[in-house]
């Protein structure tokens, strides 16, 4: 087994331990331990905040308003399509967007070694910074999904005309974006905990089914940061949200945040499309078809169950860690084991079918991806007003350090 495949079963061992999914006393002592690492890990998260308030550690304002869409959470409440919504309304709407993103996951590169660092000051050379990756230059995509990352890829894939830029630095990304790009406005893909780039605007997402987690922080737990860190908010998008009332879910937001809008919204299947011809089909294939379902995300249940309520019947699942990079060997023993139970058809996410191989299509057996895009349910208007105030730049509201807020308060 590759030494890949082993991290892959070890992360997946432990999200099961962290969920109360494995019993026994191995998995309960690692919890415990864990849970001691969260209270150091809880002090840490409150010491930088402090840092940046106090001015200590110093943010950067490139001179564009920087939007961030981020979350409290680990994974799940889907900022990919959030994001794409955004950047499309932004770009009707006359503004010149680019996307700043890390590029999770995505295949590293190689730094310069330090002897070559040292020859090189020897010399009086002061070597050249290396550039940010150029996912989309917003005329073409240039990079795939292992160099990009697969939710850049992603976002620079559906979103004709707005450029995608990669880097773990995205101060220098964001300045790349505005030289070479003429953007005047960076939407920070996964922003919320990224604080040397001043925002101008925090947009928080929140999983309707899961707001916050299993309720630790990391790394016991799902959260990044405390809920009432939700007072950073400009606005929350309550994500994964069905017919039904979330009073009771929007009061315990209150608690946290008493004046950002709150905007419900959930995923919207739109159609399948076949992987290897590309082709579109309808989703009412789904009623009554034996499926198998496949996917590395951080919530397969989720995606899972928007089949079943599509009338899909999911006799097979497999589940791989998120993000997880699939070989043809993992999609090869998956269709196996379909053909064997006399499933119709091979389902996956849009998410994880930009990290499958090239490989040839199973005879008579078609594998899908399900594309979905992002459906506003309740405060529409409260979006049409957002999106108002980031494009006319007499309306856009100065930026609120909620860091200020949370040092201030006196649970820590």
């Amino acid at each position: 087994m590759e030494i890949k495949d082993r991290l892959d079963e070890l992360e997946q061992w432990a999200i099961e331990v962290i969920l109360h999914r494995k019993p026994g006393i191995w998995p309960m002592l690692f919890r415990r331990f864990l849970h001691g690492l969260s209270w150091i890990y809880r002090g840490l998260v409150w010491l930088r905040l402090k840092l940046y308030r106090e001015r200590l550690i110093h943010d950067h304002h490139l001179g564009v308003p920087v939007i961030s869409i981020g979350n409290l959470t680990v994974g799940g409440t889907g900022k990919t399509p959030v994001t794409e919504l955004l950047a499309r309304e932004l770009q009707k709407h006359g503004r010149r967007v680019a996307i700043l993103s890390r590029g999770y996951k995505s295949k590293r590169v190689r730094k310069m070694s330090r002897w070559k660092k040292w020859f090189l000051k020897l010399r009086g050379i002061a070597p050249l910074p290396r550039p940010p990756r150029v996912v989309s230059d917003g005329e073409k995509v240039l990079l795939d999904s292992h160099v990009a990352g697969d939710e850049p890829f992603m976002l620079a894939h559906n979103l004709p005309g707005v450029p995608v830029v990669v880097d773990k630095d995205r101060v220098k990304a964001g300045l790349h974006a505005i030289k070479h790009f003429k953007t005047d406005m960076l939407l920070l893909d996964d922003g919320l905990q990224y604080l040397r780039l001043r925002h101008r605007m925090d947009m928080v997402l929140v999983d309707r089914t899961a707001p916050w987690g299993n309720g630790f922080l990391l790394p016991r737990g799902t959260l990044r940061e405390p809920p009432r860190h939700l007072k950073r908010a400009s606005y929350v998008f309550l994500t994964k949200c069905g017919e039904g009332d979330n009073s009771e879910l929007i009061a315990e937001l209150r608690k946290h945040n008493r004046v950002a809008e709150i905007i419900e919204c959930r995923h919207r299947p739109m159609h399948l499309e076949n992987i290897h011809t590309r082709k579109k089909i309808p989703l009412d294939q789904l009623y009554g078809a034996h499926i198998g379902a496949i996917s590395g995300i951080a919530v397969p249940a989720s995606f899972e169950d928007g089949l079943k309520k599509l009338g899909a019947k999911v006799d097979l699942t497999r589940h791989f860690a998120d993000h997880h990079r699939f070989s043809i060997k993992d999609i090869q023993q998956f269709v196996d084991r379909c053909v064997r139970r006399d499933v119709r058809m091979i389902v996956t996410t849009e998410k994880d079918f930009v990290r499958f191989p090239v490989m040839p299509p199973p005879e008579d057996f078609p594998i899908c991806f399900l594309r979905v895009e992002i459906e506003i349910v309740r405060g529409r208007a409260a979006f049409d007003r957002m999106i108002r105030v980031l494009c006319d730049p007499r309306e856009m509201p100065r930026p609120v350090y909620g860091a200020e807020l949370i040092i201030a308060s006196s649970d820590e």
